[in-house]
């Protein structure tokens, strides 16, 4: 279980931009209670030198992470970098949750799809155990509660 000592290490897909998207993750995550992670992704840390640096320093990001959670919504954008991350978090053995576009109901990128482990929906408690599940192996094993006012 992620705790303030031993947090779960994050990766956001973020293709080199902190946008919109990016920055509402966080504000669902910081809502969580008792959720604690360390974010590993560094989009405002973009190396000088052309491709090779840039994509040098995504893996340097990615590989301590144990999760990475992609952005759909970032893909019409910046597919290159989304397929690259996604596609060495897999091939470094990393779980991948993908979370949808927010807002749109667009559908999923297939590419996108196909290598991830998880899809979640913009949904704070779905995505926390989302990461839960494929970064920590843990079950939340958590139960909505529904309560009926008599008429």
């Amino acid at each position: 279980m992620s705790s303030e000592r031993d947090p779960l290490r994050l990766y956001v897909t973020h293709a080199w931009s902190a946008d919109d998207e990016y920055l509402r993750v966080f504000e669902f995550l910081e809502s969580a209670r008792n959720f604690y992670y360390r974010n590993l992704s560094r989009p405002d840390q973009r190396p000088a030198g052309g491709r090779e640096p840039e994509l040098d320093a995504l893996r340097r990001q990615i590989d301590s992470a144990e999760v990475v959670l992609c952005l759909a919504g970032q893909y019409t954008q910046a597919a290159f970098w989304l397929d690259f991350e996604v596609t060495y978090a897999k091939a470094i053995r990393k779980p991948v949750v993908l979370l949808t576009c927010f807002g749109t109901g667009s559908a999923l990128p297939p590419t996108l799809a196909a290598q991830a482990d998880e899809t979640v929906e913009w949904n704070e408690r779905a995505m926390v155990d989302a990461l839960r599940r494929q970064g920590r192996h843990e079950q939340t094993n958590r139960w909505e509660t529904i309560e009926f006012t008599p008429d």
